[in-house]
């Protein structure tokens, strides 16, 4: 029995677990999900639509048509989930955040952090890659998704979130947001050459 598999799907079937409001100080809400295999034509428009420097700064894979699509075909959320948030309106919803929460650490991450001390399990943390769109950055919606994932990872019993490539040392924004939600920073690494990043992690237990 995959007991990971498991306990992950149980709470993706609970749509009191699964699906969470947000609210913007403007008034504006929405819902907090997982992505879904129907979420396809969503997702793409959601790649379309960030601008050369948001894709820059968040860069797991492609941002076009069909790589959504491929992502909504091969959903495996004991593997990979995959959040959105997701604004209503009159087409059924068009997607304003995206979050990929990995339940393992790569090579790369367990490296790197090794070498500071910090020993990674694969079967007991996991890696973060967020994004908002650009309309939609710092009005308090990256953090009404994040508590959504972190309080999922708890309740996986993950000890740490580490940022997937970390996150690059001019983003000021981006180091200001994981600060405030209680990750430190361990460490600084240059990929590719020329470009600083800094490591972060957050312990949950």
């Amino acid at each position: 029995m995959d007991t990971a598999r498991d306990a992950v799907e149980a709470l993706l079937r609970d749509p009191a677990r699964a699906t969470r409001p947000y609210r913007l100080p403007s008034g504006e809400g929405g819902v907090i999900r997982p992505l879904l295999a129907t979420d396809g034509h969503r997702l793409g428009a959601y790649f379309a639509g960030l601008s050369s420097d948001t894709r820059r700064r968040f860069g797991p894979h492609p941002f076009d048509q069909a790589t959504a699509d491929r992502l909504c075909a091969t959903l495996d959320v004991a593997e990979t989930l995959r959040v959105v948030a997701v604004r209503p309106d009159l087409v059924g919803g068009e997607i304003v955040a995206y979050f990929i929460v990995m339940f393992s650490v790569t090579v790369h991450e367990r490296a790197r952090y090794a070498e500071r001390g910090i020993a990674l399990d694969a079967a007991a943390d996991c890696t973060l890659a967020p994004s908002v769109a650009d309309g939609y950055q710092s009005v308090g919606l990256g953090g009404q998704v994040l508590a959504y994932v972190l309080d999922l990872a708890r309740q996986l019993t993950r000890r740490h979130v580490v940022l997937l490539g970390g996150t690059q040392a001019t983003n000021v924004r981006a180091i200001h947001f994981y600060e405030k939600h209680g990750f430190r920073t361990i460490g600084s690494f240059e990929e590719p050459a020329g470009t600083d990043n800094f490591d972060m992690v957050l312990t949950l237990s």
